[in-house]
């Protein structure tokens, strides 16, 4: 009867260590990465984080040392922020994980003037892929900023402005990792229009264009498709900007396309985005067409679609031969 106790309280102790997490506080801890990505407690989605929780007190239990930190997320990652000599405590927020894929792990870092949230992803090997600052402490009651990651993985940022005489402006990205391992912007919204005068910026513009089809396409200033060079012949990469109903329904969205004939490419969305866009090229324009929704890219009454044409390379003018 005794052995039969004695097993008992043996298995029970067993359990109880198991189910209790090892502390990552103490600098000289020896841990790997399964302990430090264990360390973080899953959350649900959708997740949603306002910036004035940063300046809530977090449990001791949850802290990280930062020597420990830094063995499994770059200190580059916070020496940006905090500078280089700085050693910025960690606290573990919460975890993401992607059944057989990546996992998603929140931490904040916090100096004596300066709090913020950050999203480290590591893929399906345990190994870091990348990081991004969510959430930035701010003393100015007139703005609020607030992230989200929602079930499909897409993370959103969003600031919010009151403005002196009491209106309410907002801009909001929204994010997504690929399988580059970057976390790519997909979508920007906002309530305070795009000025005529505002020109929109191509994160692609320098990338080389060296593929017979790469090159600018475009119906006018705001409504245009470019095209560069993939990491082989048979991809493109492209960024797409699109405004109609005078600027009421936009859609922007930048990646990479395969070719599934020979004038064909075919863009798939990554890993919760069911996305997929079709680029048809022939000799003077290239022909856009969505064909599943794309609607985490634009607004709800327009589509990825339409015709563009091919526009000439400006050339640069040859140098006036000294006399």
């Amino acid at each position: 009867m005794n052995k039969y106790l004695l097993l008992v309280v043996l298995s029970g102790l067993l359990f109880s260590c198991k189910g209790k997490r090892p502390s990552l506080a103490d600098s000289n801890s020896k841990v790997d990465t399964r302990d430090f990505i264990e360390f973080f407690q899953p959350v649900k989605l959708p997740y949603t984080i306002a910036d004035t929780l940063l300046a809530h007190k977090d449990k001791d239990s949850s802290v990280i040392s930062y020597k420990i930190c830094t063995q499994f997320v770059p200190d580059t990652v916070f020496t940006k922020f905090f500078g280089k000599t700085a050693a910025p405590k960690i606290t573990a927020w919460g975890k993401v994980s992607v059944p057989k894929n990546e996992t998603y792990l929140f931490l904040k870092a916090s100096s004596a003037g300066k709090k913020i949230l950050f999203l480290a992803c590591f893929d399906k090997n345990e190994k870091f892929s990348a990081a991004k600052p969510l959430l930035i402490s701010d003393t100015d009651p007139l703005t609020s900023d607030f992230a989200v990651m929602d079930t499909k993985y897409t993370i959103s940022i969003t600031h919010q402005r009151k403005s002196p005489d009491g209106q309410l402006f907002y801009k909001k990205d929204a994010f997504v990792y690929n399988d580059e391992g970057l976390f790519t912007l997909i979508l920007t919204e906002s309530n305070q229009g795009s000025p005529e005068g505002v020109s929109i910026i191509n994160p692609i513009d320098t990338l080389g264009h060296k593929h017979k089809f790469t090159g600018d396409y475009s119906q006018d200033k705001r409504n245009f498709i470019a095209v560069r060079d993939g990491k082989d012949p048979s991809r493109i990469v492209f960024f797409v900007h699109f405004e109609k109903d005078d600027g009421q329904c936009k859609g922007e969205l930048k990646g990479v396309a395969k070719f599934v004939t020979a004038n064909m490419a075919r863009y798939n969305g990554n890993y919760g985005d069911p996305c997929v866009i079709e680029f048809t090229f022939g000799p003077a324009g290239v022909s856009m067409k969505e064909q599943e929704g794309c609607g985490n890219h634009r607004d709800i009454k327009c589509f990825f679609e339409g015709y563009f044409e091919k526009r000439k390379e400006s050339k640069p003018k040859p140098a006036k031969k000294s006399k």
